[in-house]
């Protein structure tokens, strides 16, 4: 297997207090791997490094073979804008826009015609069991469709990795089952690596691997081979 991302030797801290400490873990292309820890383990903060959110104070993330936390924040924009894609707990859906042009939005900041990107932003509400709701707005939609509206979101734009933190953590159990089930068809379906941050098991249990981030340091048991 072919590492997507890793982290090597990370390091980072919140003023005085650690977050990471000498940090690392490769995900292979493809996997889709599930990071646990209790709050305030850092798992949060491994994801925003890996993603290029944050420079880590020492240690190297790689992406696809190649170093990113020494580049530019314009350059990891950039990286985040065409390569990445996002799910956080609370969709941050913007409410100005309708679920169709949250779902465009990517496409949209990445060049693309506005009425090709809501085209490709249709397509994902029959598939995610939202058909019918491209004109409401986030305030308009139930927990559920809007945090599957995030989802089309992150995964529209075909990102080779997807970040998704605690995508379930403000849906009732049933819910977050069918967007894990929606989120682990759609990234075998694009071949999309993913690396969720969650602290419920049965969250976890939809991954290929799961790793435990405690103290800033990480437990993670041999990938398994194909």
């Amino acid at each position: 297997m072919t590492t997507m991302i890793e982290a090597r030797n990370v390091e980072f801290s919140f003023g005085s207090t650690p977050a990471l400490r000498g940090a690392s873990l490769a995900i292979d292309a493809g996997e889709i791997v599930a990071v646990m820890g209790p709050s305030g383990s850092g798992k949060s903060t491994l994801l925003h490094c890996l993603a290029g959110i944050l420079v880590p104070d020492a240690g190297e993330i790689h992406f696809d073979g190649a170093r990113i936390d020494a580049r530019s924040e314009q350059e990891r924009s950039a990286l985040r804008r065409e390569r990445f894609g996002f799910v956080f707990q609370f969709g941050q859906l913007v409410p100005e826009l309708t679920a169709a042009e949250n779902v465009a939005l990517p496409l949209l900041l990445g060049g693309v015609r506005r009425a090709e990107a809501l085209r490709t932003a249709h397509g994902w509400f029959d598939r995610l069991g939202l058909a019918g709701l491209e004109h409401r707005r986030s305030g308009e939609l139930s927990g559920g469709q809007a945090q599957r509206v995030a989802l089309a979101r992150g995964l529209v734009a075909g990102p080779r990795v997807l970040f998704a933190d605690e995508p379930t953590g403000a849906l009732d159990s049933l819910t977050g089952e069918q967007v894990m089930d929606l989120l682990v068809t759609a990234a075998r379906e694009q071949g999309t690596t993913v690396v969720l941050v969650t602290h419920e098991p049965r969250v976890a249990a939809y991954a290929d691997r799961e790793v435990i981030v405690r103290d800033g340091r990480i437990n993670a048991p041999d990938r398994v081979a194909s």
